[in-house]
């Protein structure tokens, strides 16, 4: 088994696509022709986004998120926070946290994306030896 995709609900597909290829150069996989779900080849595990009126039209109740509370997060990792982050912000991110130097030794920062979701951008972790 492996972890296939996290999909995000948003209100337009194609401006996030644009935002998180902007932001963090993530190229478009997959843009259905309707525009209301898209992937991002992010590695080995995709990014995908679904709008929230297609999945109104399916019986879901998709929520808007909100970073000052939120329910998850998604994380990237770089070597370059700072350089990252100022790309984020750039693209139309929202600064949440500059970057912190943490107990466990990464430096993290967060933004939140156009529709509000938290984003973490940090340096890979390295357990203790």
């Amino acid at each position: 088994m492996r972890f296939g995709y996290t999909i995000l609900y948003v209100e337009d597909v194609k401006k996030a696509l644009a935002f998180y290829g902007q932001a963090f150069g993530f190229a478009t996989t997959f843009l259905h022709e309707s525009g209301d779900f898209g992937e991002l080849n992010t590695g080995t595990t995709a990014l995908a986004f679904s709008s929230r009126a297609l999945m109104t039209t399916l019986k879901k109740n998709p929520q808007r998120p909100t970073a000052q509370a939120p329910c998850f997060e998604i994380a990237f990792v770089t070597d370059n926070v700072a350089e990252t982050l100022e790309s984020a912000l750039h693209a139309g991110g929202r600064l949440i946290q500059p970057p912190e130097d943490m107990p466990w030794g990464q430096t993290v920062a967060y933004i939140a994306d156009p529709d509000g979701f938290l984003v973490e951008i940090c340096t890979p972790f390295t357990p203790p030896a």
